[in-house]
């Protein structure tokens, strides 16, 4: 699969226009640079998703999920710096909820 798609990537590059290209497979191990996502959606409606919009459980409310299960998707983009803001406002959110005895 990896030949496959570096060849393919060839092709749409020459398709585009681009000349003398050189392709390169360094063999990564399979699933060494996926992110994995999906699972416990988030969303606006607890019908169709597992997560509020603070990434809290909304049949659990001291549970946060706060890595890619929360997302649908993913592009091949490293999501990581996503995952942190995404904690950063869930512990901030949680926080808020602790002193006001909400949790």
């Amino acid at each position: 699969m990896q030949k496959d798609m570096m060849n393919d990537a060839a092709e749409m590059l020459e398709a585009a226009g681009l000349k003398n290209i050189s392709t390169y497979n360094n063999h990564s191990t399979p699933g060494g640079a996926v992110h994995e996502t999906g699972g416990v959606r988030m969303g606006r409606d607890p019908k169709t998703s597992m997560l509020n919009a603070n990434n809290q459980l909304w049949t659990a409310k001291n549970v946060f999920v706060t890595d890619g299960a929360s997302f649908a998707s993913i592009a091949c983009q490293n999501p990581s710096l996503t995952f942190m803001a995404l904690t950063a406002r869930a512990a901030d959110f949680a926080v808020s909820e602790l002193k006001r005895k909400n949790l």
